[in-house]
């Protein structure tokens, strides 16, 4: 099934989201509550999976939204097609702070593995799947799971990232050590894997943990600097520091007393 080409545009800074726009009878398949506007004529349809041809019949539907349920996604996905006679636009917003990374999965071998909750949308015809690794290290103390959402085909696809996003290319047998949360996505025939730090007062007490990953090329990474996971360990740390309802009454106690 050929892939629709989509045209597009990112908005913003450092909320972004990116605004598609169809020709009559185009489709873009997007996560589950991500849609943010689309006008008129953009018909919605929700489906099992991700609606791409490999998964026709009812059995290679079931097995689409199980690949889904795997990786902790939805078993659905929304269809968003352009139903008129005009070109239209829909919209995208990520649901925190960051990046939205376009790539054209043809210019990546066809194939992109990203962390489980990163894809935004693409083309309709994208396939979703799942990639296991293929290290027990990796599965079992990666921090992040050992499952990693595969996207292949060679339409466009949008992810989203946290923070600050970098894009680098490894060269043949060069090796990056990175915080496994920190990394978005990179190509199949980048090299994962998970390692032990050295030391056990390092392990203890450096405070990033007891492994970190390790990407080798050849291929192009994206990392993004302010993994959910860890913007979301720090509000829940302030909100317990600060004594959650309670130090919200004493700044309007405090606000009272200065008026």
């Amino acid at each position: 099934m050929a892939m629709d080409v989509i045209d597009y545009q990112i908005f913003g800074a450092d909320i972004q989201f990116v605004e598609i726009e169809l020709d009559p009878d185009e489709a873009v398949v997007g996560e589950a509550g991500a849609m943010f506007y689309m006008e008129e004529d953009i018909q919605m349809d929700t489906i099992f999976g991700d609606g791409s041809a490999a998964q026709s019949g009812l059995l290679g539907k079931l097995m689409g939204a199980g690949k889904r349920l795997v990786t902790g996604e939805s078993l659905f996905t929304t269809v968003f097609m352009n139903g008129g006679k005009l070109k239209r636009k829909l919209a995208f917003g990520a649901a925190y702070p960051g990046k939205i990374i376009p790539v054209h999965l043809n210019e990546v071998g066809g194939t992109l593995l990203c962390q489980k909750d990163a894809f935004l949308c693409a083309a309709k015809g994208v396939s979703l799947g799942i990639a296991f690794q293929k290290r027990l290290g990796a599965g079992f103390f990666g921090g992040e799971g050992f499952i990693l959402q595969k996207l292949e085909g060679d339409g466009l696809v949008f992810i989203h990232a946290g923070g600050a996003i970098i894009e680098k290319t490894l060269q043949a047998g060069q090796t990056l050590r990175v915080d496994t949360g920190c990394i978005v996505a990179f190509e199949k025939k980048v090299d994962f894997d998970v390692k032990f730090v050295g030391g056990i007062r390092t392990a203890l007490f450096g405070g990033e943990g007891l492994f970190f990953t390790t990407l080798t090329g050849p291929g192009k990474i994206w990392l993004q600097s302010l993994p959910l996971a860890r913007l979301a360990n720090r509000i829940v740390g302030a909100a317990k520091l600060g004594g959650g309802k309670g130090g919200e009454q004493t700044s309007r106690f405090n606000a009272t007393e200065n008026t």
